[in-house]
């Protein structure tokens, strides 16, 4: 099942005992999580009848014996645990008197009981018979991470769901610029569609206005003065990153750049280029920026960019190097253009 197939049947009032939402991706577990919170019970309800324990305060018997009461004046209780991956979970397998109290529950749960593990930052392990059990009696979703290239496409799908537009540019920026952290994205398109007039389309300037990123002076732009080996634009760029540091922190921009050199060294292994956007896992809107930094930037040339943005964040961190900044990236800047 889906998180949107689990939300519709939450929303149908169609319960399971147990769920179990684990995996890589905190956003749709979150996304489950609290919609259960905040929409299974009434108010009134809640004060009785909901349970919210937190993994690192509690452990799996804490909150069994949570679960096995009944509710008070109402149909349904609620228990649950917030980041369950820290929680303790006791034995697996049978005590000596060949009862485990945590399966026999999870085997035999309250069907007045919602009972809800949320999992995150790394997958359960299938191979326990706690997961097992819940798997057999309950719903056990699993929120994998997203790849680069299906962001556009999932921020496309979420502003397309609020009945807003975007175009598929827009998009290919946003998902460069905000990387694959599905919560920051979904937060950074919430506060931008606050500003959009509803069923409009967002274009690139709105977010530019409205996401902080500089029309002129930006790590795209950055990129792109790279590619074309405009000294002067570089260093434009670089001294309006010096002047406001916390708009365009250094490790951020070292990161994007690290990122964008280490695609095109894959472009230059890619045989079939007519495939490369796929291989790169990036949008076909930006596979332009690829072809183009390859021809500029040979293998052996690219190798040693990458060698150098390794070498630079380090010294950023402080390692061997008590130059400021600003002018750690301008020494950069100048040995990748040279």
């Amino acid at each position: 099942m889906t998180a949107t197939d689990i939300i519709k049947d939450l929303k149908n009032r169609k319960f399971k005992p147990l769920y179990l939402l684990h995996g890589d991706e905190p956003y749709y577990i979150d996304l489950i999580g609290n919609f259960i919170e905040n929409n299974i019970l009434s108010e009134a309800e809640r004060g009785f009848n909901q349970t919210v324990l937190y993994g690192k305060d509690t452990d799996i018997m804490t909150a069994i014996n949570a679960a096995k009461r009944y509710p008070m004046m109402s149909d349904y209780q609620v228990v649950l645990i917030k980041e369950a991956q820290d929680m303790k979970w006791g034995r697996d397998d049978d005590d000596k008197k060949g009862i485990n109290p945590v399966l026999a529950y999870l085997e035999n749960p309250l069907p007045s009981t919602i009972m809800v593990f949320c999992y995150k930052y790394g997958k359960f392990d299938k191979r326990k018979k706690t997961y097992k059990a819940i798997e057999r009696n309950g719903i056990v979703f699993e929120s994998a991470g997203l790849y680069d290239n299906k962001i556009p496409g999932w921020i496309e799908g979420y502003i397309n769901d609020k009945k807003y537009k975007i175009s598929q540019q827009a998009s290919a920026m946003l998902a460069e610029y905000l990387g694959n952290d599905l919560s920051k994205i979904a937060n950074e398109l919430d506060k931008l569609m606050l500003n959009i007039n509803p069923g409009a389309e967002i274009s690139l300037k709105d977010i530019q206005d409205n996401i902080g990123i500089s029309k002129e002076y930006n790590v795209f732009e950055l990129q792109s003065a790279l590619i074309k080996k405009d000294a002067y634009k570089v260093n434009q760029i670089v001294n309006y990153f010096e002047a406001n540091p916390k708009a365009n922190p250094i490790v951020l921009v070292l990161g994007n750049l690290n990122n964008f050199f280490s695609k095109v060294l894959a472009y230059h292994y890619v045989k079939d280029k007519s495939n490369a956007a796929k291989e790169l896992g990036v949008s076909p809107y930006f596979l332009k920026d690829y072809e183009l930094a390859a021809r500029g930037y040979q293998l052996a040339k690219t190798f040693q960019v990458i060698s150098y943005l390794r070498e630079y964040d380090l010294k950023s961190k402080g390692v061997d190097s008590n130059t400021d900044h600003g002018g750690l990236m301008r020494e950069l800047m100048f040995k990748i253009l040279h």
